[in-house]
């Protein structure tokens, strides 16, 4: 095998399965045996595969303009995204800069507020607050700003830049204690934080971790006194999955610079974009060539993907896909308050999105593994064994897939 494998050992691991095709929620292997992505292919495909409206717009859009240089240029597929988008987006948030994947919108979104201070002559705001067991991706911007918390770039740590944690709360006396932590900091650093960096209301890398729109709205309120800008890692939570379109819908306080991509293309295309206020966007408005935001992508804005985004967005918006993200998101509920305690540490949901912590990362590996012999794919974080389905997902599927976790913990 000349491939490498990502996030995998690949001298311990099994023979890594071909996929030949997939359709709705199924994915098939050379062989022809069907198996249900539990888990969207890493939260991605919102809208299941091989999505025949997707692939048309991808089809129809090729034989027009596959792809044209963004720097002095403009396309109509672009412009069509950013107007649909901007309907579901609060009316602070108006410009919009494109890239092609979530660690890049993240990366991009911390180059934007540090150089949004660099413009006024403010040099010297350099550290970035984030939440305890973050992940932002794997640029070394990105890794820089998740924090040396993060289990999964210790490696590189020497090479971060300076954060400061919010201890992450897991009630709601516990949340009192972060809030007063980072109060504590602020007040003898709060001058030199450029940006709080946050997912909203789950953590998805860190095994699902959730935690309560009230407790969000308090530290961005604390924060945002200070005068330091606010950034919301939509790339996992955004279109639906915490049950709103973003999650940023459930809080008062609303970013000053968003970062979306995975389901943005509905699983098609990579692509993704980092949104920001027009006060932001001033700060750049220059005659002064050294003011611009110098940064970009030979595939910055491609019309393929956009036209694979403008088709999932359509798609989101039917009563079939919102009445299936509320079955999903009951579903999730009844089921969970269903399963037997043995082995069970704690369980959770939000929206479409649901996790249960087991004993040990051995027994949720064992979990994954029963679901695979009987056709479920899953990918287990440690011992957090979690269901992160596709839209399409039939309620029998769903169900399916908790009664063999049922079994298992009986």
């Amino acid at each position: 095998m000349k491939i490498w494998h990502p996030f995998t050992q690949e001298k311990i691991s099994s023979k890594p399965l071909k996929i030949v095709s997939g359709e709705k929620e199924y994915l098939y292997d050379e062989t022809g045996k069907q198996y249900v992505d539990m888990i969207s292919s890493w939260w991605v495909n919102i809208l299941g595969h091989s999505q025949p409206e997707i692939a048309d717009a991808i089809a129809k859009q090729a034989h027009t303009l596959e792809h044209v240089i963004f720097a002095g240029y403009t396309h109509e597929p672009a412009e069509n995204l950013v107007e649909i988008l901007s309907k579901h987006l609060p009316n602070s948030l108006t410009k919009f800069f494109f890239s092609d994947n979530g660690s890049t919108a993240v990366e991009v979104a911390l180059k934007i507020a540090y150089q949004y201070f660099l413009n006024q002559g403010i040099n010297d705001r350099d550290i970035f607050i984030n939440l305890e067991g973050a992940y932002h991706g794997d640029t070394i911007g990105a890794m820089s700003a998740a924090g040396a918390s993060s289990e999964y770039h210790s490696k590189f740590k020497k090479f971060f830049f300076e954060t400061f944690s919010i201890r992450f709360p897991k009630n709601t006396e516990d949340e009192e204690l972060s809030v007063y932590e980072l109060e504590r900091f602020l007040k003898e650093n709060h001058q030199k934080v450029c940006a709080l960096i946050i997912e909203p209301l789950v953590q998805g890398a860190a095994g699902m971790k959730m935690y309560s729109p009230q407790f969000l709205d308090r530290i961005v309120e604390v924060v945002r006194k200070c005068g330091i800008l606010i950034i919301f890692d939509e790339v996992m939570t955004g279109f639906y999955r915490t049950g709103t379109m973003f999650a940023m819908n459930q809080v008062k306080n609303k970013p000053d610079i968003v970062c979306l991509s995975k389901a943005l293309t509905g699983g098609f295309m990579p692509m993704s974009l980092t949104v920001t206020t027009e006060k932001i966007y001033e700060a750049f408005w220059s005659d002064d060539w050294n003011k611009a935001f110098i940064h970009g992508h030979s595939y910055t804005a491609n019309p393929l993907a956009c036209a694979a985004a403008c088709a999932t967005q359509k798609i989101l918006q039917t009563d079939e896909i919102q009445k299936n993200i509320k079955m999903i998101s009951e579903t999730h509920v009844a089921r969970l308050n269903e399963l037997p305690n043995k082995n069970l540490i704690a369980k959770r949901s939000c929206g479409t999105i649901s996790a249960i912590d087991l004993n040990s990362s051995k027994l949720a590996k064992n979990v994954a593994n029963l679901m695979f012999e009987q056709g479920i794919i899953m990918r287990p974080l440690n011992n957090t064994i979690y269901f992160i389905p596709p839209y399409c997902i039939s309620i029998k599927n769903l169900d399916r897939a908790y009664d063999i976790l049922t079994d298992f913990l009986k």
